[in-house]
């Protein structure tokens, strides 16, 4: 007998951040699709990608909390790697097809010395094997077709790069980096400096501007839980801001800027950000102008303040 097809639940408005450990083997899109799903939310988003052989911290914005996701997407990250020299692969990480194996003769020495050229504001190649884009294309469709697209170096900022422990030839390392920052280059980069080449063999982001993973929740943990549950692992809208200044305003003020125009009388450094409050009702980001005039940048809906 064929079952019943089971009920869908219909798509609610729900929002708030999510600080999710994302697993590997997923992507960080359909790791967003099953979080949206299992909290029934109308809208999502994240914060930065993440490989789906990489894990960790994943910081998910549902609702009006989508709007301020670029706060993230420009902040420093860390993670922790596991580079293994002597194989070199064409994605720079262990989904790639083996292209070379070289003996290994490092020392210790020399490959804090090869760390070292790495560390400070770099140059970097973004890899074939990304999603960046070429006349609406990502990188790693050119790739897979066999097609080399020639790539700008960016210049990135490698706050650090240590070997926390080495097995053979199999390191443990702690990078902690300026956003654009591929991990999976900076592993062949030092095996290209090594003489031997190296790959990723595990990456895990433990953390992303002030937030790391206490706090955070496996999907697996999120999906056992209850549904009626889940939302209240959902941080506030304003969470992603913290670290701006805050501003209080007066109804005079609160009229003005939730109806986009700027708010005046507010003290402060022309060109500063702030998140604007009503009393503890979050109202939006806004710049700081000239003659203390506050114009809003970012709001929240009105019925979600």
């Amino acid at each position: 007998m064929a079952q019943s097809p089971q009920r869908r639940t219909p798509r609610r408005p729900v929002h708030g951040v999510l600080f999710l450990d994302k697993p590997t083997g997923i992507s960080s899109n359909n790791a967003l699709q099953k979080a949206r799903w299992l909290l029934s939310a109308a809208k999502g988003g994240h914060t930065g990608t993440l490989d789906p052989m990489a894990t960790g911290l994943l910081p998910l914005t549902f609702g009006e909390a989508t709007k301020f996701s670029q706060t993230l997407l420009d902040a420093d990250k860390a993670y922790e790697a596991t580079v293994l020299l002597g194989v070199t692969t064409a994605t720079a990480d262990a989904e790639g097809e083996v292209l070379a194996r070289s003996p290994v003769d490092v020392s210790d020495a020399a490959l804090e010395a090869a760390m070292a050229r790495l560390r400070g504001d770099i140059e970097q190649v973004p890899p074939m094997y990304s999603a960046l884009k070429h006349h609406g294309k990502a990188l790693y469709e050119y790739a897979r077709e066999g097609v080399e697209i020639p790539r700008e170096p960016r210049q990135v900022s490698i706050r650090r790069f240590e070997c926390l422990s080495r097995d053979g030839d199999s390191l443990v390392v702690r990078v902690e980096c300026s956003k654009g920052t591929y991990v999976r280059t900076l592993a062949s980069d030092l095996g290209a400096f090594l003489g031997c080449g190296a790959h990723l063999t595990a990456l895990r982001r433990t953390r992303i501007g002030p937030f790391d993973l206490n706090g955070s929740v496996t999907l697996a943990a999120f999906e056992a839980l209850p549904a009626e549950a889940r939302e209240s692992w959902l941080a506030p809208v304003d969470a992603l801001l913290a670290h701006l200044p805050q501003v209080a305003l007066d109804e005079s003020q609160t009229r003005s800027f939730t109806h986009g125009q700027s708010a005046a009388g507010i003290d402060g450094v022309v060109g500063a950000m702030f998140r604007a409050y009503d009393g503890t009702r979050f109202l939006g980001v806004g710049t700081l102008a000239e003659g203390g005039l506050l114009e809003p940048t970012r709001l929240m809906a009105t019925g979600n303040q």
